[in-house]
């Protein structure tokens, strides 16, 4: 691959925050591997969309693995506009009529893009991230039904070149959509990790599952609190050996109206999951999702780092 000036310079100064981070983060807390969401973590931060910013906070806050969104990714490895929604397609618009005029260029311009993108920008996103010490699991890029299977493809091949075994986004009712994206999981040795909100029950995950070894569970852990008025333990017992990875927030149940609030003070028994997970010997990732208001004295990297403590202390 010949890059450029252009693209060397680019590397170069991409690389050189990493160089200055402190020691390595490790939030392996005794067996239970502890990661977070980018950027939707760090979202109230005008640089949210900063790769490289984002590194730096996830080393701050101690955290050695990332579920990470295309856009970071793809706007350093010189994405042409502003990515768009990957599973928005040809959906979007206005008045249900189809998307905008400057929405579709903005699409066809990012599609092209990709289509032709240079793998080794993306094994360089990997190394600048495992070199800082963060191990990226996850990329939450689903292409959806309308898509070509070269943007099938890439979305595969761009998260596997990151280092992620899995890609990511939200649970499909329509079994066609998840019968193809299995069928690609299997053929890249991949996962695809469907996520579900407050719809989610204890068999909200089973057709998909049963489709294919590619498809995986998702579980938020809040939301089905605050969907079901349950504990979501049931739901991990049942899926552990499906289950990609999970998301971690504390709210409430319906009676108490399913509100985000600081962990600890919320109806999801985080600390008897995490103590689950350390018991049972699971291996997936339970990772951070910053969703209650940032009090206006504090910072979403300070949150964050009061909800890595508390995954420390749960499984001391």
């Amino acid at each position: 691959m010949h890059y450029t000036r252009r693209d060397l310079g680019k590397l170069a100064l991409a690389a050189l925050p990493a160089a200055q981070l402190p020691a390595k983060p490790n939030s392996n807390f005794n067996g239970v591997q502890i990661g977070a969401i980018t950027p939707y973590c760090y979202r109230d931060l005008p640089d949210a969309n900063d790769a490289v910013a984002n590194l730096k906070r996830l080393v701050e806050n101690g955290l050695s693995a990332v579920e990470i969104s295309p856009g970071p990714i793809e706007t350093w490895a010189g994405a042409p506009t502003a990515p768009v929604p990957v599973s928005g397609g040809a959906r979007g618009g206005s008045g249900g009529r189809g998307p905008a005029p400057e929405q579709q260029a903005a699409t066809d311009a990012l599609k092209k893009w990709r289509l032709s993108a240079s793998i080794d920008k993306f094994k360089a996103f990997r190394k600048l991230y495992n070199d800082a010490g963060v191990h990226i699991y996850e990329v939450r890029i689903l292409p959806d039904l309308t898509m070509s299977d070269e943007e099938y493809e890439y979305a595969f091949t761009m998260a596997a070149a990151v280092g992620a075994n899995q890609i990511g986004g939200e649970l499909p009712t329509d079994l066609a959509y998840t019968k193809r994206l299995g069928d690609f999981a299997v053929k890249h040795k991949m996962l695809v990790a469907y996520h579900a909100h407050t719809q989610a029950t204890l068999t909200a995950w089973d057709a998909a599952l049963a489709q294919s070894k590619g498809n995986a569970a998702q579980l938020d852990c809040g939301h089905y609190v605050a969907g079901t008025g349950l504990s979501p333990i049931p739901v991990i017992e049942k899926l552990h050996d499906r289950m990609a990875n999970m998301h971690l927030k504390d709210r409430t149940t319906p009676a108490h109206g399913q509100k985000n609030l600081p962990w600890g003070t919320g109806d999801t028994p985080i600390a008897e999951i995490l103590q689950l997970m350390q018991k049972k010997k699971y291996k997936f990732v339970a990772a951070i999702e910053l969703e209650y208001p940032v009090p206006s004295r504090s910072t979403s990297v300070a949150e964050v780092g009061k909800c890595v403590e508390f995954c420390r202390k749960a499984l001391a």
